[in-house]
């Protein structure tokens, strides 16, 4: 089909020179194409702004400090008590966003060492080396800043996803993740991105957006420079390896931050310009919060693939409540959408007054890519491998004489208490009886522990052992999404499963 609109590039960058560029942000867009449809809309606009502000831990920064006298090639190196990669040469380091402070832990790490360079801090540096007839030195020890080294270059493996997915937790106990601190039985929800204004989802045919690319980067200009890893456009899942100046960047738009009890990560602001060369980018950068669908994956089951419960829009995400099982779950965003707009309208001031000009890519992005898991010889056991099927279970109104007969009898320590419809809804071990002779107390509800911490059928058995290593028990009850008991797991079956696996 022939377009009705075919606008060059640097017709674009022409009228960027002339001042007289019509520059809008995506989320302006939205409201022009859908009053007057994407032809007319591409009459009219130039150039779309994107914008995007989040967590993206696949950053770091390529460092490069000089040659000492006499010189040293650097084994290994400490920023700040972060230790950076020096597999390269003799003075270059990568410093990566989620490497933790060996001092600090999950308090300090690469990305904050990354916003202290940027905002001219002195860095620590402390380096070893094994020592040639060239490079004799065996240790330096230094403080420098950001203007006593060569290069300080962002250089990013995945930035920008198109989207994130939506994060909830089925658990009965709070967990700690990337997607931030999810609280038990869908507590709450946890979401990422701009919606309207996130840079990929304004051209995901990539019709602009390729190699060498120009784009916002951190508060300066920077550049793609590939597909980024993990790219999966097919399920609107791509993202992009970018590349800048880390020098002339601006602590408003990139900080190092810590996710409670999982590690560090960089924030970062990240902004694409969509020229509009035809009406189907036009169309394409009119897309709006209720057309950009996610799913909304419960974290609860520590699993590639995760189980996903529905699919929300990003209109609904930033409304604030999503309904789940009926019943009006809190959504919080981990991305800052005051920061994206930032982004996008500084992109916006940028090419207006004739400081930021589009570039030509050299090669599209791959819009055919799927993203494939880690190739494991060896199956990995979940727990309805493991698990104890014929559970012996007690009531809430049995007598603990009689659990303490099953104890005896059976010679086991764990007895899951279930109701009429086999639901789990306590616990009682043979130390909960121990304790509780002698004071009078008859029935099983009385000693019963009530919030049972538990495991489900599709789980993988090393998540089930760290939680026993977690809240120090030695079994948990297994069961399937409605509560209902489906087994028992204890460690005594995982050193079984190990004792195997050895052998």
């Amino acid at each position: 089909m022939e377009t009705k609109v075919n606008r060059s590039l640097a017709e674009i960058n022409e009228k960027i020179r002339r001042g007289d560029a019509v520059v809008v942000t995506a989320e302006e867009m939205v409201d022009i194409v859908r009053e007057k449809g994407e032809v007319k809309a591409a009459q009219e606009i130039d150039i779309v702004t994107t914008g995007t502000f989040g967590a993206m831990c696949s950053s770091g920064a390529w460092l490069n400090f000089g040659h000492s006298d006499p010189p040293i090639k650097m084994q290994r190196v400490w920023l700040n008590d972060v230790e950076a990669y020096t597999g390269v040469a003799a003075v270059d380091a990568y410093i990566g966003a989620t490497q933790l402070s060996e001092k600090d832990g999950f308090e300090y790490g690469g990305g904050h060492v990354i916003e202290d360079l940027v905002n001219g801090k002195e860095i620590h540096v402390r380096a070893t080396a094994y020592g040639t007839d060239c490079y004799p030195r065996k240790e330096i020890d230094i403080n420098v800043t950001k203007h006593d080294i060569n290069q300080a270059v962002l250089c990013n493996p995945r930035n920008a996803y198109q989207r994130y997915v939506a994060a909830t937790n089925s658990r009965n106990d709070t967990i700690y993740t990337y997607m931030g601190i999810l609280l038990p039985d869908y507590g709450n929800v946890t979401c990422s991105g701009s919606g309207s204004l996130s840079p990929l989802h304004n051209d995901p045919n990539y019709e602009t957006i390729g190699i060498g690319t120009r784009i916002f980067l951190g508060g300066t200009q920077g550049y793609i420079f590939w597909e980024g890893t993990q790219h999966a456009p097919t399920k609107a899942m791509g993202n992009i390896m970018t590349i800048g100046n880390l020098k002339n960047m601006d602590t408003r738009y990139l900080r190092g931050a810590t996710m409670q009890k999982y590690g560090t990560t960089l924030y970062l602001g990240l902004g694409i310009p969509i020229p509009i060369l035809n009406e189907r980018v036009a169309k394409t950068t009119g897309i709006s919060d209720d057309d950009i669908k996610t799913n909304l994956t419960d974290y609860g089951i520590p699993r590639r693939d995760r189980p996903i419960l529905k699919e929300v829009s990003y209109a609904e995400l930033k409304y604030g409540k999503i309904d789940i099982n009926g019943r009006d779950v809190p959504v919080s965003s981990l991305s800052s959408l005051k920061r994206a707009r930032g982004v996008a309208n500084e992109l916006k001031r940028w090419i207006e007054e004739g400081k930021f000009f589009l570039s030509q890519n050299v090669q599209r992005l791959p819009t055919d890519q799927v993203f494939k898991p880690m190739k494991q010889l060896a199956a990995v056991p979940f727990a309805r491998d493991v698990m104890t099927r014929n559970v012996i279970t007690a009531g809430p109104d049995d007598s603990i004489v009689y659990a303490a007969r099953l104890f005896a009898d059976k010679g086991f320590d764990h007895l899951p208490i279930v109701d009429e419809s086999s639901k789990l809804v306590g616990i009682v071990t043979s130390w909960d009886l121990a304790v509780a002779i002698g004071t009078g107390k008859e029935k099983l509800s009385d000693v019963q522990t009530k919030k049972v911490v538990t495991a489900r059928e599709d789980e993988p058995v090393d998540a089930v052992a760290r939680r026993l290593e977690k809240y120090k028990i030695s079994g948990l009850p297994v069961v399937d999404s409605k509560g209902e008991l489906k087994g028992i797991l204890t460690s005594d079956d995982i050193t079984r499963l190990l004792g195997k696996v050895r052998r």
